[in-house]
């Protein structure tokens, strides 16, 4: 794998000659990437989910952007138009001039990312899958279905072996829904990970301080959160009492089975742009130093496959030694947005450990995550080219170890 997609430096949707020439976009090493790559569409481009997914996709080695959907007041503008446009990078070239669609099963593209409000995904999520369309979600509605994967690549990818029985389920053909968890939840989880295969968990328990950011536009009221912390984010301890179960559990072939952990949230919401912190005591199961925690946290990585996605990074979970770290403004961009940044890494008086955690809402907590699901599901094979792109065959999908 190249170094420009290990670490902290790696470069969401740049070039890799390594990875390129043998991903799912471009399989018989050709060159003729442009060609070969899987369209993406995103339902609810217009929210700030679906920009920072629309930016992550600019330049992307094997996706490329070729639908945008969004509400009627949307429908039928320039995505340029329709955006209120809230990233600091202009709008890419690519999407400037795509006419928003509305949320018909109809997009040209082989599959969607769904960044919609969750007053409307539920039903809409459904009905692209069941038109054939695998979804990717970032909505909440679905998280918590008896067979639909809750997708952290890198704790696990196993999951997605539900997929087949979903389809059978639910009476889908090539359509499905995978979903990524929570904001708050994915950086929690990514930390707790190592640790439970190191020394297996008890109990977690996390008090959150998150950004307004994880709002959306408009958001908090400026009048609520200037100079001020509001102690109530509606129904977000719920899901992060609810998710890790399933992230951390298994899939028996038949059904979810939860990782049995007790698990506690306080859930604040503080005038932070970007980046949720959060300060976590948990019990382990087996005795471990403080010195065995920080290294199976710092030496935790990936396998090979799995970094070879052109969204991944080697090591995701980044220890810092300093006693004032992590802090958003300096640490939330940490492996360009998807890895999760641990300090404060200590003994806890009541439970076992506690440490500090932060990661970015928009990127590891929502558009990232997405991304990097979709391109783990085109290297294990779930896309297929739908009709549409004359003289395109299916690729041969790479399979990535489980």
């Amino acid at each position: 794998m190249s170094a420009a997609f290990d670490g902290a430096n790696q470069s969401n949707g740049a070039g890799n000659s390594a990875a390129e020439s043998s991903s799912p976009a471009n399989p018989d090493g050709s060159g003729n990437s442009a060609r070969r790559k899987f369209r993406a569409g995103i339902l609810g481009a217009t929210g700030l989910v679906g920009q920072r997914l629309v930016s992550l996709l600019a330049n992307h080695p094997w996706f490329d952007l070729t639908a945008v959907a969004a509400s009627e007041r949307s429908s039928g503008k320039r995505y340029a138009e329709a955006a209120n446009w809230h990233l600091d990078a202009p709008i890419p070239d690519r999407a400037r001039d795509l006419i928003v669609k509305g949320l018909e099963p109809t997009l040209d593209c082989d599959f969607v990312f769904s960044a919609l409000d969750s007053s409307v995904a539920g039903p809409a999520e459904e009905e692209f899958a069941r038109a054939g369309y695998p979804v990717v979600s970032n909505s909440k509605n679905h998280r918590m279905a008896a067979d639909v994967p809750l997708l952290i690549p890198e704790v696990n990818a196993a999951h997605l072996d539900a997929i087949p029985l979903q389809q059978k389920n639910r009476g889908y053909d090539t359509g499905f829904i995978v979903t990524n968890p929570n904001c708050s939840t994915a950086g929690l989880v990514l930390v707790l990970k190592p640790l439970a295969d190191a020394f297996g968990l008890e109990k977690v328990f996390v008090v959150t301080l998150q950004a307004i950011s994880g709002a959306g536009y408009p958001g908090v009221a400026s009048m609520d959160i200037q100079g001020n912390v509001i102690p109530f984010i509606g129904g977000e301890e719920e899901k992060m009492e609810s998710e890790p179960q399933k992230l951390l559990g298994r899939w028996d072939g038949a059904r979810f089975v939860d990782a049995g952990l007790g698990l506690s949230a306080h859930c604040n919401r503080v005038p932070v742009v970007e980046g949720h912190l959060e300060c976590v005591s948990l019990s382990l199961k087996k005795i471990a130093s403080l010195n065995e925690v920080r290294e199976a946290l710092s030496t935790f990585k990936i396998d090979a496959a799995l970094a070879a996605l052109p969204s991944a990074i080697r090591h995701p979970v980044v220890v810092l030694d300093e006693e004032n770290r992590p802090q958003p403004r300096r640490d939330v961009n940490a492996g360009n947005g998807m890895a999760a940044v641990v300090g404060r890494v200590r003994e806890c008086p009541i439970l076992d450990v506690k440490l500090t955690l932060l990661s970015h809402n928009l990127v590891r907590g929502a558009a990232g995550a997405a991304l990097l699901n979709a391109e783990l599901l085109a290297a294990r094979g779930f896309f297929n080219r739908r009709v549409g792109i004359a003289g395109e065959a299916s690729p041969v999908a790479e399979q990535v170890s489980r």
